[in-house]
């Protein structure tokens, strides 16, 4: 059994010290590797551990016999340390998310995953690690896994599509223009149907008819499951403008079950990638896009905007003022993508949340 304590460190009293001290881990898929350091950052043990259920347990109770845990860091906690992260916060330890350690410090100090954790844990000692992670536990992360599903099997169902107009065009003559003249449904429903005449391309047309009826029930299904969980813990968000299933469960994903983790609006635009970066020099004072954040989210304010250019008179106001002030409609895109933002963080923002982020974003 490997144990986090090192073996060269002094034997400890039988008592548990009541010094605080911070736990790292970098995290891989098979092995991680955890750091213990005090609160005035001196290392007291490092060690590689598998990544199972028995070993978060060792874990946690080696580093609770160098003094008082309350603080834990985690890598990758939307991964590969998402159980550990899960487990320790079960255990009363807040767990902060930890970035890879900056590149500039890699090079001086070389790159070992034990360096790695050390420095991990003092960027939590020092608060530069602050962003506490998503729970991984609850509806969110239910619609995380049933849209990768969804995603697949739309990416499947368009190969499929793709194919088989493919193999369309090597089939006789007469087959293929009885066919070329019916709709995307009906030429599907009629290919499925098609007799077993032993000829390659005709069972290959059967076949891909088939695979693409069966992902369309797996889409309809999983679209199905998706708005139910929506609504189950935020069905006000469907009543917005613009907000469909999709788009609703692409933004619940990237706040997670736990939003109010997100100190502010601005924290949740900054997320989504719509706040605007500040890249000022010397006279020069501007701002440029922001390339950050959570790309799903970003796409999914997309929709949104333009449903809203369609339906929403406000909207449509905003379009007309804007581009007389000479603004592209690009930019106002961007800047109706920052102002659906807010809108939609009051929407999933917790009720027991304080009333003060919701009136800072006003």
């Amino acid at each position: 059994m490997v144990s986090l304590p090192q073996p060269t460190l002094p034997a400890h009293s039988d008592e548990p010290p009541a010094e605080d001290i911070i736990l790292e881990v970098d995290t891989h898929k098979d092995v991680h590797v955890g750091a213990v350091i005090t609160v005035l950052g001196a290392l007291l043990a490092h060690k590689e551990f598998p990544a199972t259920a028995a070993r978060y347990r060792q874990l946690l109770a080696c580093a609770c016999s160098f003094g008082t845990l309350r603080r834990a860091g985690v890598e990758c906690t939307g991964s590969y340390g998402a159980a550990l992260a899960r487990y320790l916060s079960r255990e009363n330890v807040q767990v902060l998310e930890v970035n890879q350690p900056d590149r500039a410090i890699r090079r001086k100090r070389g790159k070992t995953d034990a360096v790695d954790a050390a420095a991990a844990a003092r960027a939590v000692l020092s608060g530069r690690a602050d962003v506490t992670p998503k729970t991984g536990e609850g509806p969110a992360a239910d619609m995380r896994v049933l849209r990768l599903a969804k995603e697949s099997a739309v990416k499947a169902r368009t190969q499929a599509k793709n194919q088989l107009k493919a193999v369309l065009l090597g089939v006789v003559p007469a087959l293929r223009e009885a066919l070329s003249k019916l709709t995307n449904t009906a030429l599907i429903a009629r290919c499925a149907d098609l007799p077993d005449s032993g000829d390659a391309a005709v069972f290959t047309l059967r076949l891909l008819a088939r695979r693409i009826q069966q992902l369309t029930t797996e889409v309809a299904e999983l679209t199905r499951r998706v708005t139910k969980a929506v609504r189950r813990c935020h069905p006000q968000l469907l009543d917005v403008i613009g907000v469909g299933p999709d788009s609703a469960a692409a933004l619940l994903i990237a706040a997670g079950d736990n939003p109010e983790r997100l100190a502010s609006e601005a924290s949740f635009a900054a997320l989504c990638g719509v706040s605007p970066v500040e890249q000022s020099s010397g006279k020069t004072q501007r701002r440029r896009l922001n390339r950050g954040g959570n790309r799903q989210a970003n796409a999914a304010l997309y929709p949104i905007v333009v449903t809203r250019l369609r339906r929403d008179a406000r909207t449509r106001l905003y379009l007309e003022r804007r581009t007389k002030q000479g603004m592209s409609k690009r930019e106002i895109i961007r800047c109706l993508k920052r102002y659906f933002a807010r809108e939609i963080y009051r929407q999933i923002l917790p009720a027991s949340a304080p009333a003060a982020a919701s009136s800072s974003a006003a």
